[in-house]
Formats: structure tokens, C-alpha cells, sequence
């Protein structure tokens, strides 16, 4: 009987959705996803690390706590091997106490893939996620290339069960596996580990779901999927629909649909009303066309328009893939694909190829991320070698957490914010600073009579207004009234030069307390994205927003 992972809840906190749904609505979520009979929620990873470093307005680790208090369903967290959830690798002392503190928070399941397929780099997490009492889910990329066969696959795979895994999970990060191919590898993986098979998938054009279903045909017995307007958004399988197609086929699924409709409904309530975001044509045709992730041929798009030079999107393809072979055929899932991508638009832009090398093709050339799938080609190795810098070298080790401990007094407080200052250097620090912080900000709105609920809705009006053009938002409802203003205090002009006009913070906020507890944030969380005359048309009769004049000389 295949079983089902939802990876809602860790897709909505990451982009492109961070911060389309309150917290609050995502809890809700939670609770009725676990209600829905899932094998477990995979709520947490790289990305909704890098998300909430980034926003700098709630902490990963408190998320996850925040969900763990209110669901029974074993919770999940994907990893990338020595990456962990950042973009460099760590050392061994990090690895176990990054595990060990997601575990403490409430993660149960730990999803692990090495970006390169070279599970050697899996063992010291293997060893960690076992002394935490976890469960070690190993994954193995397929990627299109050198690693799309089956016996470089079979080979990794032969060493997955020493390590301690209880699950093999296929990743597609690209795409591009194909129905016939995942039945052929979930039956090769099942043959020669023993162990259970998963397959974690997506794809447009509907190949995903195809995959999946072949996949579930052939034995495996877990498949990961997401709740109908997540998955049409992101390309995803959907739950609604392997569930129902799975029960169609005969093979037994123990989920509750009409809980998946449920959960689509709170969704509705914030981005129902939005069209999916397309992916323009130019986009999928390349992307498909060459095995790429779509998000991958997405930002070298945007990259090359950013220098005025996007007609260039066929050679920085053509670079990206003629790179990728001579590095060794690495696979393209997150953070190498992109790694890959920066260098082939050095090489394109620059016209020259290997003048300069980026950090982390460096590392992998030399072999500190791990092995390739193939040889590397001996004339990159060489340009490598010739644009070495001796006095960057140190920077290039894994990160120590003990060195960033010495670098952090006076920012980091616990061992979860030491470990995400070391990820993440200074873009943690706002948010460290936040959290430093909220304690002072919490007093301050309670003195006002205002609850913690609604103090977190104020928070979140004031930021729309400090990240948006909009001069004033005013909010009644049911006896309530908020206005959060945005004022213009600059200093008197010098004299002899214009005066310009700067946006400043939010100076005024007026409350009144009231006995209402209807949910109204989320109708503005819309407003990040959208011009402030967009505003206008989303207020409902009893809630509006005014544009006051703001501009810019």
C-alpha cells in the first residue's frame, strides 16, 4: 500500500510563496493535514531556511516547534548532505549539532541527498540523525547526463544501507524522469538495497504525476506530494489526485481527500483569488528541452536581462551544459545547479571561459565537495589550478562551528541562532536582531491592550507599509480600527541643494481594543507584491485602504 509525505507546509515557507499566508493560517493547515493520514509532513528546508534569514521576520527553529505542538504526525526536514540547509559545506562538529538541534525542536524524519550522489558525504548525518533518534530517509538525485543511468545509481545505492537508512527516496529536481525510467529504477533500488523505495518528483506537462503512478505500480511505497493549489502552482503531484488515482488502480490509499479540500480552502482565503504565476513559454521549452530546472533557466534569464544582455539565454544554456560535462556530470538539484549557472554566465559575459572561477566550482574541481559522478576534464582542472589565490584558501575549509562561536559574541544567544549565523554569515543577523528584540516589542503593544494575535497582524501591516509604496493602510472591522501611516520626517535641507523626498517608517499607529477575533492580515498579504492602486480593488465593504500621495523626485 503506497503511502503519502505532504510537502505543503515546507513549500508554503519557502519562495515563491514565504509570506503569502500568516503563520497562523499555516498552523491551521498543519492541523488539518494531520487528520489527512499522512505517512509524515515535510514542513522545513534549505529553502525556508533561506526564506526566513532573508525576511528576517520569524525564526526557522521557532517554526517548526510552533508546528510539532500541534499536530501528531511525524514531522520531516530535508537536508542536503554536508550542506545542510545552506549553500556551503560544514564540518562533522556542525553536522551532529545542527541534527541534533532539529531534532530537539521536533523533526522526525530527516530527508538526506548529497548534491553530487556521493553518499560518503551522507555518513557523518547517517550517524547523527541515529544518535537523535530520528529516521534517515536517504535520497538519490536523478538528473539527466552522466547520473541518469542506472548502474552509477545502483552503485551509490549498494552503500545506503550500512549507513543506517530505513528508506531509498528517487529525487527529480529537473523534471525529467520519465514514467518508463522510474519504474525501471524503483525496481533496480528495491532489488539491490532491500529497502523501501520513495520517489519525490515534479514536472509540468503532467510527466509527474505520470511518474509517480508508475512508480507506485512498481513497489514504491512512499510517494511525496503536495494539496491541489500548491501543486498546480508549483508543478508538484497532487494529493487529491495520486490519492484518488492510486484507489482507481486498486493499490490501497489510506488518505482523507475531503481533509485535502479542506486544506485547499484556507489557501483560497489568501491566494485563491490569484492567477498562477506563468512560466513563460521561453522558459519551459528550454527547460525541458535541455533537462534543466525550469527555476534554473528562470534566473539565468533574469540574470542576463539584469545585464542588458538576455538575448545571450542560448549560450549561457549551451555554456551551462557544456560546464556541467566538464566538471563531471554533477547532478543539477540545489545549491550546484545554480553554482553551475553563475560560472556559465561569467564564462559567457566575460567571453572567455575560466578567467575567473567561482568559489565553489573551485571546491568541487579540487574535490572538497565531494566526488563527481565522471572524471573532470583535465584542461579545467588546469585553469583551476592557474587562478588559484593561496591567501583565500583558508575561506574555502568547512565551516567550524567553534570559529563562528568566536566571531559571534554579542549576536547569538543560543545554539540555534549560532548555527544559523554560521550558515548564513551576516544575512542572519536582522533576524537575530529581531528576535533580540520582539520581547521589547511585545511589552509595548500589550500596554496598548493589544493581544498577542493581534500584535502579530500590527507587525505585519507595518512591514507592507515599510516595503511598499503605500502611504497609509486603515483597517476597521467589527469595532476595531488600526491605521499604520507612513510620515515624512527628513531633516531641513541644506542650502544650496534640492530637497528629496525619502520613505521613512511608520510613525503613528493608533489601536482600539475590541472583542472581535476575526483573521483580516491576511487579506493585505497580497500587497507585498502588488502596486498600491491594486490595493483598492481588493477591500472588501468593511475593510479599506487609502493611497495617500507618496512619490518619489
Amino acid at each position: 500500500m503506497p503511502g503519502l509525505a505532504d510537502t505543503t507546509v515546507r513549500l508554503l515557507g519557502q519562495e515563491p510563496l514565504a509570506g503569502r499566508l500568516p503563520t497562523a493560517e499555516q498552523l491551521r493547515i498543519a492541523e488539518i493535514l494531520d487528520k489527512a493520514g499522512f505517512a509524515y509532513l515535510e514542513v522545513s528546508g534549505g529553502g525556508c531556511f533561506e526564506s526566513a534569514v532573508r525576511r528576517g521576520v520569524e525564526s526557522p527553529w521557532e517554526r517548526i516547534r510552533a508546528l510539532k505542538s500541534r499536530v501528531e504526525t511525524p514531522l520531516g526536514l530535508a537536508l542536503r548532505g554536508r550542506f545542510l540547509v545552506g549553500s556551503r559545506p560544514v564540518d562533522d562538529d556542525f553536522i551532529r549539532r545542527f541534527i541534533a538541534s532539529a531534532a530537539a525542536s521536533g523533526i522526525d524524519v530527516f530527508r538526506l541527498h548529497d548534491p553530487l550522489n556521493d553518499v560518503s558525504n551522507l555518513r557523518e548525518a547517517a550517524d547523527a540523525v541515529a544518535k537523535a533518534g530520528g529516521e534517515f530517509e536517504a535520497g538519490l538525485v536523478y538528473s539527466p547526463g552522466r547520473t541518469d543511468e542506472s548502474d552509477p545509481l545502483m552503485e551509490q545505492a549498494r552503500e545506503l544501507p550500512s549507513l543506517g537508512a530505513t528508506r531509498i527516496l528517487l529525487h527529480d529536481p529537473t523534471g525529467s524522469l520519465q514514467p518508463h525510467r522510474a519504474r525501471e529504477l524503483v525496481t533496480g533500488l528495491r532489488d539491490t538495497t532491500k529497502l523501501p523505495v520513495g520517489i519525490y518528483c515534479q514536472g509540468s506537462a503532467g510527466n509527474a504525476l505520470a511518474a509517480a503512478l508508475e512508480a507506485a505500480r512498481a513497489g514504491a511505497e512512499l510517494i511525496a506530494c503536495a494539496f491541489y493549489p500548491i501543486a498546480l502552482r508549483l508543478h508538484r503531484v497532487s494529493g487529491e489526485a495520486i490519492a484518488e488515482a492510486l484507489t482507481g488502480l486498486g493499490l490501497e490509499c489510506d488518505i482523507d481527500v475531503s481533509a485535502l479540500w479542506e486544506a485547499s480552502d484556507v489557501v483560497d482565503e489568501f491566494i485563491g483569488d490569484e492567477p498562477v504565476t506563468p512560466l513563460a513559454p521561453r522558459i519551459a521549452v528550454r527547460a525541458a528541452q535541455h533537462d534543466l530546472p525550469a527555476s534554473l533557466v528562470a534566473a539565468l534569464e533574469s540574470s542576463l536581462r539584469a545585464q542588458r544582455a538576455a538575448d545571450r539565454l542560448d549560450d549561457a544554456i549551451e555554456e551551462l551544459v557544456r560546464i556541467r560535462a566538464e566538471v563531471g556530470y554533477p547532478p543539477l538539484a540545489s545549491p550546484i545547479g545554480h553554482v553551475l549557472g553563475s560560472q556559465a554566465l561569467l564564462n559567457v559575459l566575460s567571453a572567455s571561459r575560466y578567467s575567473v572561477v567561482v568559489d565553489d566550482v573551485r571546491r568541487l574541481v579540487e574535490g572538497r565537495l565531494g566526488t563527481s559522478p565522471a572524471p573532470i576534464d583535465k584542461n579545467v582542472q588546469r585553469a583551476v589550478a592557474l587562478t588559484a589565490d593561496p591567501e583565500s584558501a583558508e575561506n574555502a575549509a568547512a565551516l567550524d562551528l567553534e570559529e563562528v562561536r568566536a566571531q559571534a559574541e554579542g549576536i547569538a544567544s543560543s545554539e540555534e541562532e549560532l548555527l544559523l549565523l554560521g550558515l548564513f554569515g551576516k544575512d542572519a543577523e536582522p533576524l537575530l536582531h529581531t528576535i533580540r528584540g520582539r520581547s521589547a516589542g511585545d511589552e509595548t503593544l500589550a500596554t496598548g491592550g493589544v493581544d498577542q494575535a493581534r500584535a502579530e497582524r500590527i507587525r505585519e501591516l507595518v512591514r507592507i507599509v515599510q516595503e511598499t509604496g503605500i502611504g497609509e493602510i486603515t483597517i476597521e472591522e467589527s469595532g476595531m480600527r488600526v491605521s499604520v501611516r507612513r510620515t515624512d520626517d527628513r531633516a531641513p535641507a541644506q542650502q544650496g541643494r534640492p530637497t528629496r523626498r525619502r520613505c521613512r517608517r511608520p510613525s503613528r499607529l493608533r489601536t482600539a481594543s475590541s472583542a472581535s477575533r476575526r483573521r483580516w492580515s491576511g487579506r493585505f498579504t497580497a500587497l507585498r507584491s502588488r502596486a498600491p492602486r491594486r490595493l483598492w480593488r481588493r477591500a472588501s465593504p468593511s475593510v479599506w485602504a487609502r493611497h495617500s500621495a507618496f512619490s518619489r523626485r
